[in-house]
């Protein structure tokens, strides 16, 4: 039996987007409840979990009259996430910290908890990776126009570190292709975590098709 891997108390960022593993994410810190977090984490070369909200907003709003009493509008968030490593750290200028993320594996929580300062917490057991498999036949002009984009923004002279996806490119690859079209794709916050929960690679870049043929970026 493959060992279960868990981490306590990780510190969690509750966002209104979705982080996928391979993916890319530029965040600017202001919060006080964060640039502690943040800083220990660059420092330890620790991850962070990134959790898509569900209800609040990724600013602490006051709320009197919230339910728990500390003044603030109350926040919620999904169960499973995705945890981020930090890339690139700069600290611009006092308390505005600058860093650029990827994501790389998903997260399931066990057990959350919000400190008093307002930053959330949680006991998380690690999900396993997207098995690489292979782009069917069927499938292929999806990653055939993902190729097409990447090439145009090469084309363009886009700076690698400007890029939107990160390389190396892995357009045989299922669970790549689906997840970077995933990022790529103005959908509903709610679809972009439910196809991120998604366990088949290959089931994910199906419905990711559908959308792209309904929406004739495929074609």
């Amino acid at each position: 039996m493959a060992e279960v891997l868990k981490l306590n108390s990780l510190p969690l960022f509750p966002l209104g987007t979705v982080l996928y593993p391979g993916g890319l994410l530029p965040l600017q810190i202001f919060e006080v409840r964060y640039l502690d977090m943040i800083g220990k984490c660059h420092k330890a070369g620790a991850p962070f979990g990134i959790i898509s909200l569900t209800e609040g907003s990724e600013v602490r709003r006051p709320n009197p009259t919230a339910p728990g009493g500390d003044g603030f509008a109350q926040e919620a968030f999904g169960s499973v996430g995705t945890l981020a490593s930090i890339t690139e750290f700069s600290v611009p200028q006092p308390g505005l910290m600058m860093i650029r993320c990827v994501g790389t594996q998903r997260f399931e929580i066990s057990a959350r908890e919000k400190l008093k300062h307002g930053l959330w917490i949680a006991n998380v057991t690690r999900l396993d990776g997207d098995q690489s498999v292979a782009i069917p036949e069927d499938l292929q002009r999806t990653a055939d126009a993902l190729g097409k984009l990447i090439k145009s923004l090469q084309e363009r002279r886009v700076p690698e570190d400007q890029m939107p996806l990160l390389a190396p490119y892995q357009l045989d690859d299922c669970g790549w292709v689906a997840n970077r079209w995933c990022e790529l794709l103005p959908m509903p916050l709610e679809l972009k975590q439910r196809l991120m929960e998604l366990d088949n690679p290959l089931v994910r870049l199906e419905l990711v098709s559908d959308i792209l043929d309904r929406t004739g970026i495929a074609l």
